[in-house]
Order: structure tokens, then sequence, then C-alpha cells
């Protein structure tokens, strides 16, 4: 029999990397928040790779912590190691990527979601939602409890509608051996969400004691670490190494003389599977000219034998699996203790979601992460933040926040899936954002932390610190300007040594460090002026010296952008009545109904020609 049990301001639903961020988030802004999860152990759980960050993933972290999030903290507290990426490029792609003890992090997470004031963790399945006449959303347990709550999160990751594939195998599951949320899938439709299909998968996991790691080239993590959290002040220990093989051609003939028993090309699996991290069967298949392939064994936690097998995602059948597996070199006698599996889950068409992620067409309804038809962690944390800001401003009447592309990747990423939405699960990269010189990781705090401060999220010594740093830079560029260094043998030694030209009279410091071949630490010799400053201050302006007319150049450009932005078009705007736009502008822009002539613009099908269209129209009809 149904009980009423508690209201909420804030129901979040779903205790993954996204329920976590809006839960704290929303909790932190003075709501009281509900969070339900249908088992508590599995708090934060890393059903996929036991690693945070990236490539453009570890920019999302820290625009994360900038804003007031906590994965960076959490990271930061459970790594195993630490390393950035790409740093044989330029700072704009540089990405901080950390092995993290995913036990440790699940209970880091559960942990701070008990202690935060606020906020309440339930275990608890939810099968049924609907908005009642007063605008209040109503939720029904399995146990058949009912809550009710002003607004409420959809942060479901793959367990909504999720079923397990391995082989023939086939049934309904969650990620590692959970329960599916499958009456919640079918109240959704009976709410009138419009839900489709993707799918992603997960490798097996391997005993250590069963690897031969001679056979394997060693990788260690970097000598000097750096922190995800801008309020880490600790040092980042890496306590376990990686390592690496490849494929071969017996791994390669196994696979393919096996192809018809996987669900991938049998037909069995509807949903769409994600572009950027394939299968080791569709790997094989799309790059059949590949000799090999790279694959990374990647520690699970410091106290446990699990293993991860980074690259080899499958859904081949389990006898299949361990074949191929023992073909590759280390691997010839390994335990698997996890089979890898494909899971195929339901998921909603982004284009339904406003830039706040709050429905359309359901007000105070929001959603967050795999359930917006992302993939990934970090992506999942960053909208789940978003998320939670927004519904506590919804319940608090106050105005909610947008990230424009400009500002961060977080402002890209929403931006992409509401605009322009996804066929695939969408995942983050640097190639994604056409201000990236700008939207580095090693500038988030200063790009987003006065908005965490002003939204609730930083408190004051977070901000005390970034005005510090604000000062200091200005500080520190000034010194560059009206410092010289006269030439010697000494230093014109150093200058040809690093492949550029001698002094023959003084020089400036900052047109010394202006020269690609020279940084502050070739020059620090030399430099009897320079103040004891962080380091993090001097990186920034290394950048901000090198690359001055690059940034300028797209500063200019986010400007012109936000410029568009600024030109908003009314949602009451019927486009079809509009002389000039072009059918499928016209059908495009009904669609997605977008808030200015900037997001228009980005909405595929709509051409420059329509948005003149539409400028000349809102000049002349909307004066």
């Amino acid at each position: 029999m149904q009980y009423f049990a508690k209201n909420y301001d804030v129901i979040v639903i779903g205790a993954g990397h996204a329920g976590i961020e809006a839960a704290l988030a929303a909790a932190r802004l003075g709501v009281s928040v509900g969070v339900f999860t249908i088992n508590m152990d599995w708090v934060g759980n890393m059903p996929c790779n036991p690693s945070i960050g990236g490539t453009s993933k570890g920019h999302l972290v820290r625009e994360i912590d900038a804003l007031g999030g906590e994965m960076g903290k959490a990271a930061d507290a459970n790594t195993l190691q630490s390393r950035i990426l790409n740093l044989g490029k330029g700072p704009a792609v540089h990405s901080l990527r950390a092995q993290i003890d995913r036990r440790r992090y699940s209970e880091y997470m559960k942990h701070t979601l008990e202690t935060q004031s606020g906020l309440e963790l339930v275990q608890a399945e939810i099968t049924g939602i609907r908005r009642l006449e007063t605008g209040e959303w109503e939720l029904t347990t399995r146990l058949e409890a009912i809550h009710r709550a002003k607004a409420v999160i959809l942060a479901t990751g793959t367990f909504l509608g999720g079923r397990i594939y391995v082989g023939d195998v086939s049934y309904e599951g969650g990620p590692d051996g959970m329960f599916p949320a499958t009456e919640l899938s079918k109240s959704l439709r009976a709410l009138g969400l419009s839900l489709r299909r993707f799918k992603t998968g997960t490798p097996s996991r391997v005993n250590r004691r069963s690897i031969d790691f001679s056979r394997l080239e060693k990788q260690e993590g970097d000598k000097k670490t750096i922190p995800f959290s801008f309020d880490t002040e600790f040092r980042i220990e890496n306590k376990l190494p990686c390592h690496m093989t490849y494929t071969n051609a017996e791994t390669k003939r196994i696979i393919l003389e096996n192809l018809h028993r996987s669900p991938l090309y049998s037909g069995k699996i509807d949903g769409v599977g994600p572009r950027y991290c394939p299968s080791i069967e569709d790997k094989i298949v799309r790059f059949s000219e590949k000799e090999r392939h790279q694959l990374f064994i990647e520690p699970c936690g410091e106290y446990t034998e699990e293993m991860y097998l980074q690259g080899m995602s499958s859904s081949l059948p389990e006898d299949v699996q361990l074949a191929f597996l023992r073909t590759i070199p280390g691997l010839e006698n390994v335990q698997v203790m996890r089979t890898a599996y494909a899971i195929e889950y339901d998921c909603l068409d982004p284009l339904s979601l406003y830039a706040t992620l709050e429905f359309k067409d359901f007000p105070g309804l929001f959603g967050a992460g795999q359930f917006n038809g992302s993939s990934g962690y970090e992506e999942a944390a960053a909208q789940g933040l978003i998320a939670g800001i927004n519904a506590a401003k919804y319940v608090q009447n106050k105005k909610q926040l947008v990230l424009d592309r400009a500002s961060s990747y977080i402002g890209t990423l929403i931006d992409d899936l509401v605009t322009k939405g996804c066929s695939d699960p969408y995942r983050m990269m640097t190639s994604r954002s056409e201000y990236r010189l700008i939207l580095r990781q090693d500038n988030a705090d200063l790009r987003l932390t006065e908005i965490g401060y002003e939204v609730g999220l930083v408190g004051e010594e977070k901000h005390e610190r970034l005005l510090r740093k604000k000062e200091l830079i200005k500080k520190e560029l000034k010194r560059l300007e009206s410092t010289g260094l006269a030439p010697s043998d000494e230093l014109n030694s150093v200058l040809v040594s690093r492949g550029t030209a001698a002094m023959t009279t003084g020089c400036r410091l900052i047109d010394l460090i202006r020269r690609p071949q020279l940084d502050y630490e070739a020059l620090k010799p030399f430099d009897k002026t320079r103040p004891d400053y962080p380091d993090s201050v001097f990186e920034q302006v290394e950048i901000e010296v090198k690359y001055e007319g690059y940034i300028k150049r797209q500063l200019a450009q986010a400007q012109e952008m936000r410029r568009l932005e600024s030109r908003e078009l009314p949602e009451t705007l019927v486009y079809s009545e509009i002389t000039g736009l072009r059918l499928e502008a016209q059908e495009k822009l009904d669609r997605v109904k977008p808030k200015n002539l900037g997001q228009a613009s980005r909405i595929s099908g709509v051409s420059p020609a329509d948005i003149s269209v539409l400028l000349i129209y809102l000049k002349t009809k909307m004066l």
C-alpha cells in the first residue's frame, strides 16, 4: 500500500557522477535535497575505467572544481598515478589524467553526501514519476513510498532500461551486476519523454598475479604531479604504475573468426555505441589495415588485485574473450575476474532541454549525464553541477546559470548537446571548442571561480586566493616589461644551446620569454629580481606572453560570439512565417527554439544566410 514519505525541494534520481555533483550543488545553495540510488554501496561507482581526466576531460574536472564542485577534490584524495597528457604539444591541449582507487573514491563520495547539510541519501528504486496540478513532482519507490519535490534531476546513467550483452547471452541489468531501472523508464515514456537507445561497453578485469609483467612496457606517473583541485595543498603521490602491451595477428584472427557471435554484428544490439571508444572487435573491423592495437593495463585500486584492460571493451562471448586475451603478450595465462560486456540503455534526445538543462516542456524537471546522451564520468559530473545549480535556482525563483562556449568546456559541452543534439554518445574533445587556447585547464580558476563565487558555491577563502593570484599575475607582467638583462657569456651560452640568437645589447625579460626556445626555467639563473611567487603565477604569465597574439584573436572571436548571443529570439517566434528562411532552417529552428542568434547560428542545417535573414527580421519587425 502506498504511503506519503517526505517533501524535498529537489530530488536527484541517481548517485553516480552526475547525481553527486547535482545533489551537492543544490544542497550547498540552501535547498533540501533527496538523493535516491538503487544501491548505496555503489555511490560514485566507476563501472568502466578507473581513471578521471584525460584529453579535454581534465579540463572539465578543473572547471568543475573552479565552480565549487567536488570531483577534483575526490580524485586528488584517491589518486594512484598522475600524468599530464600531450606535453609535447601546446598548452591548450595539456590534460591531466589520474588513475583512481575506485572503491575509495566511491567511499569518499558516499561520505561527502552523507555529511552534507540539507541532503539525505536514500537507497530506493524510483519506479514512477508524475507532475501534479500544483506544479510539484511526485515520485514513487519500489516499496510504494511517495516523495514530492519542486524540482527533479534525472541522473540515471546507464541504468534506465539497462540490458547486458555478452555474446548470445542477453538480460536486463545495470552496470557491474546491478539491477536496471526498468519501471522508471516506462514511467518517463508515459510522462511523454522521447527516449532512445544508446549503448556502451566495458573491458574485462583480470587478476594481477596472472599477468607476466616482464613482457609489458611500464608506464610511470609524472615526477612533478599537479592536482585537479585548486584547493589541494598536499602532494599527489604516484603509488602504482600502469603497463602497456599490444594485440597481434593471432588476436585479430580469433576475433574475426567469431565475429558472427558478437551481438554488435548479429543485429541483437539496437543501441548506438560511442564513436570514439569502440570495442576491440569494432576496431579490428574498422581499422583492418592495422597490425596491432594498443592496450593499457591499469590498477583498479591499491588494495585489490583487479587490473583494468583499457582499450579492450567487448561484447563477444566469454570463451572468445578468454581466447583472444591469451594471445596478447603478458596475458598468456590471464585469469579474468569480470567478463567484458556491452550495456544498452535508454536516454534522452538533449534537444528537449534548455541550456540550463531544464526540460522545455516540463518545468522543474532537469536532466544530467548519460541520460542526456553523453558518455564519460567527467561530462556527467559537469552537467550534474549545472543541473544542481539551476534546480536550486528554480526552487528559489532566482536567475539560472548558463555558461557560454567562450567561458568553458562545460559551456561547450552543454551547448553542443542542447543545440546540435547527438546521434551517438557524446564525448568531450578539445577539438570541439573553437576557443581552446583561452579555455586551458591551467586557467580554469581565472575563468570560472568568480562565477562560482557569485552563484554561491565558492567561499570567501577561495575567492580571496583567486584575487591574490590575479594581482600577482598583473605585477609579474609589469616586472617583465620593466626589467632587462645585459648580455654576458654565460647567458649567451644558454641562448645558443637553446637554439636562439645570442644577445649583443640589453633585452627586456618579456622579449626573451617571447622567444619559443626560452622559458622561465632557462632564465632563472640570470633573473636576479624574480619574486617568490607560486609556480602557477609564472605558468600563467609565460603562456600569456608567448601566445599573446593568438589569445587576443580568440578573445575577439569570443566577443563577436557574445554579441550574437545578446540578440535574443522570442520563444513565440514562428519561423515558418519568416520570409527568406530555407525550409530546413525553419524546421530546425522550430525544433530547437534557440534563445538567441548565437545559438541559432550553431544549429546544424542553419546557414549564415539564414542568420542574416533572422538579423534583418529582428531589426525590422521587433524594434
